[in-house]
């Protein structure tokens, strides 16, 4: 029996041995005295519990990463930290897992983000009235090598639309690589969203990865594609479908086959996504502009894709070189002003 807050807490000790169960009582008012008493309710939690409250959590916001988190769970965060009651989780017992995980070949940015779905189920457990746990595990944040590599020119893009002809890989091609969209939000673009007179495409609000809406004017070539894959369809209509509008869900062998022929193996489709900023980059748009086209928030996309304009770097070469040139025409006018000053002492 101990006392906390004025409320008297009693707690089975679970031992036969009087030293042991004084230990233990000696134990709990230590963790009194410190704040850091959690109870008996909050020490049967388990980590599995907090899972549970995590996925709910996703679900209710409809949040459209809900199968991924569900899958890191399920094969990777379940089997090793499932059983386990919350309050066990170390940082130690972290930096286990981490090992084990590199023991697998996983990617530093999968641990990563394995690693940040433990800690929103610790944070979503904090909040919670009661909480459910009174700490949150200090978890590691591993180097990841995240710089984007992949890029798609003029030439490998002929290739790549040429092999396969169907109307909606040629639009959903020219679209993507012209401005950076996801592959999500294309496959799920409908007729409504396209404005044939005033040659916009527009994203809904709630539809994109960062929930803002976005609304691009049709480039020529995108108008003429665009045009077909929506000719004879209703507003709710699919605009990427195959025969007898039967939507796209997916096409990685379509994309795989493509890019074999275009000589371009190992290529991704978010690099279209890279290859769009790229290209918007050097034909001079602003950077802002460009992140608006993309739905993409930080300019941090410019470092991780390593986009350097070319004409950038050719100007701020020849102003260096203009600069060198000024300094060296600088030298005689300072040597003839000291000579005058010399001349008059």
């Amino acid at each position: 029996m101990a006392y906390r807050n004025g409320k008297c807490f009693r707690e089975t000790t679970k031992e036969r041995d009087q030293q042991e169960a004084q230990k233990f009582l000696n134990r709990r008012l230590g963790e009194i005295a410190t704040g850091t008493y959690a109870g008996p309710q909050i020490e049967r939690v388990r980590v599995s519990e907090l899972a549970d409250e995590f996925l709910r959590d996703y679900r209710i916001n409809g949040r459209k990463s809900l199968d991924d988190v569900q899958a890191r769970w399920d094969l990777h965060l379940k089997p090793f930290f499932g059983d386990l009651r919350a309050c066990e989780v170390t940082s130690d017992l972290v930096a286990r897992y981490v090992d084990q995980r590199q023991q697998e070949k996983a990617k530093n940015a999968t641990i990563n983000r394995e690693l940040a779905a433990l800690k929103r189920m610790y944070h979503l457990g904090y909040r919670s009235t009661p909480p459910k746990v009174l700490r949150v595990p200090t978890m590691p944040r591993l180097q990841e090598d995240n710089i984007r590599k992949g890029f798609l020119t003029e030439k490998q893009y002929e290739k790549l639309v040429g092999h396969c002809s169907d109307l909606w890989f040629r639009s959903l091609i020219e679209v993507a690589r012209t401005y950076g969209w996801r592959r999500s939000e294309l496959l799920s673009l409908r007729v409504r969203q396209v404005d044939l007179l005033a040659k916009t495409i527009r994203l809904e609000p709630g539809t994109t990865k960062n929930k803002e809406g976005r609304e691009v004017t049709m480039t020529q070539a995108v108008l003429a594609l665009i045009s077909q894959c929506v000719s004879e369809k209703g507003p709710d209509d699919f605009v990427f479908t195959r025969e007898k509008k039967v939507k796209v869900k997916t096409f990685l062998k379509t994309w795989k086959d493509a890019c074999k022929a275009a000589g371009v193996t190992g290529l991704l489709f978010h690099d279209l996504r890279r290859t769009a900023a790229r290209n918007l980059r050097n034909a001079g748009v602003a950077e802002g502009v460009i992140m608006k086209i993309g739905g993409w928030r930080t300019r941090s996309v410019f470092e991780r894709y390593a986009i350097v304009s070319q004409s950038d770097i050719r100007d701020a070469l020849r102003r260096l070189d203009s600069h060198r040139d000024q300094q060296r025409s600088d030298i005689p006018e300072q040597q003839a002003e000291k000579q005058a000053e010399e001349a008059v002492q």
